[in-house]
């Protein structure tokens, strides 16, 4: 110190004549810079940078911090079936459960034996066969003749302008006898209580159309990484069922097509299929008709009533996707139809989101960059949890979490393929053209 004070005063006495010069050293005690110019000296200290960079580094993850916060409070506000009376009403209305089925041979034995096994006591099953090519018919009809309440019809030749699964549902209405017509999947299974609860749930709510949403069954390493990519997406958009019921705009409607409940008089006066003919998903599109059309429409949780295993390969999983996440995610975006060119640009953003702070965290290690290194493992480390929460919650073995990364990269490649696609659909070996938001 003696020494810097020493300089600064024999270039003091030189006067300003004196040469400008600039003098780099050290401070021995802190290691700060020493800068001289001319007369002048003074110790520059790093911290101030570091803490504006540090400060901005943890500003930068608070979109990552606050999403998954957000997602949970809104995913908290569901209702659940198990709240209904699994004895059935006094005066119960006929039941008319609905499958329609194109080769699902794997599925259509187990489904229907669920449902003929429910605890409703005025239940009719029709099931449509919809020009499979492998064993769907014959098995339902086996079925069928050891259980009169079982009727199988085969669908007839698909019109230009519907979907498939419209109009095999189409056909099963109108031969259906029940004051309730319910649409179930295939793939899907019925515990003995789900008709019976959820019909008290639709007379106690008084409500034209009623959707349960159920478990997913993720057995295979792709469903694991893949399946909940995308019901973390549409959970962390939609909310849980109470967010949706109370919403009064129908672009934040949205129903599951694996069990629909729809009142019979509400079904025939607006056209039964006919109102959603050709979109893709049918399901959202249904809630989202009927409650511009100022009917109640109700969406409740069934986790212990329905189960579902929508995929079960890589390959069935990017068609599904595919088929379904930009032709039909389209339909959900904030202000409805108009909005819908902003798809193409939000519905990567969730998968973007995952990727960037690892992809940029290992290029700020390799190159040296503090800044981008603290925001890279901040965000990384908050996804990491989230997702660590995620599994737990879905009863997933949790390690699955750690591979993030892989399950975001391979969701986003079938996003981005889906909208290069556009409204073209191929699903079953038909190809469609789903309606866009902006020609209903």
């Amino acid at each position: 110190m003696t020494r810097h004070i020493a300089a600064r005063a024999a270039l003091a006495a030189a006067g300003p004549d004196y040469p400008a010069v600039e003098i780099h050293e050290r401070r021995a005690d802190t290691g700060a810079p020493l800068v001289r110019s001319g007369a002048e000296c003074e110790y520059l200290s790093p911290m101030p940078a570091m803490n504006h960079s540090l400060a901005a580094s943890i500003a930068a993850t608070i979109p990552w911090i606050l999403t998954p916060i957000i997602a949970s409070l809104r995913m908290a506000r569901s209702k659940s079936l198990d709240a209904e009376s699994a004895q059935p009403p006094a005066d119960p209305p006929r039941v008319t459960v609905i499958v329609p089925a194109r080769n699902e041979s794997r599925n259509i034995a187990a489904c229907l034996q669920s449902i003929l096994a429910s605890s409703y006591p005025r239940l009719e099953v029709i099931a449509v066969n919809d020009h499979s090519t492998d064993d769907t018919a014959v098995i339902a009809r086996a079925i069928a003749s050891a259980d009169p309440r079982l009727t199988v019809l085969n669908n007839p030749d698909l019109p230009a302008d519907w979907f498939g699964k419209q109009w095999a549902c189409q056909t099963g209405a109108d031969a259906a006898s029940g004051e309730i017509l319910v649409f179930m999947d295939a793939d899907a299974r019925a515990a003995p209580d789900l008709i019976v609860r959820s019909v008290n749930g639709m007379l106690r709510t008084h409500a034209d159309f009623y959707s349960v949403l159920g478990r997913q069954e993720m057995v295979t390493f792709w469903e694991r990484l893949l399946q909940m990519q995308v019901f973390t997406v549409l959970v962390t958009r939609f909310g849980g069922t109470e967010i949706v019921n109370r919403s009064r705009n129908a672009y934040a409607k949205i129903a599951n097509g694996q069990y629909l409940m729809v009142r019979r008089a509400t079904y025939d006066e607006f056209g039964g299929h006919g109102l959603v003919r050709g979109y893709v998903a049918e399901d959202l599109m249904l809630a989202q008709r009927y409650f511009e059309l100022g009917k109640k429409t109700v969406l409740v949780e069934g986790i212990d009533q329905l189960s579902t295993r929508m995929y079960t390969s890589l390959a069935e999983l990017m068609g599904g996707w595919r088929k379904n996440l930009f032709a039909g995610g389209r339909h959900s975006m904030p202000f409805g139809g108009r909005a819908a060119w902003l798809a193409p640009l939000l519905l990567p953003l969730p998968f973007l989101m995952q990727l960037a702070p690892p992809l940029l965290l290992v290029v700020a290690v390799v190159f040296r960059i503090p800044a981008l290194e603290l925001w890279g493992a901040i965000a990384t480390a908050v996804t990491l949890l989230t997702w660590l929460a995620y599994y737990r919650l879905a009863r997933v073995p949790m390690l699955y979490a750690l591979l993030f990364p892989l399950g975001a990269g391979v969701t986003l490649y079938i996003t981005l393929s889906a909208v290069l696609r556009g409204s073209r659909v191929e699903w079953k070996g038909r190809e469609y053209q789903s309606v866009h938001p902006a020609n209903p």
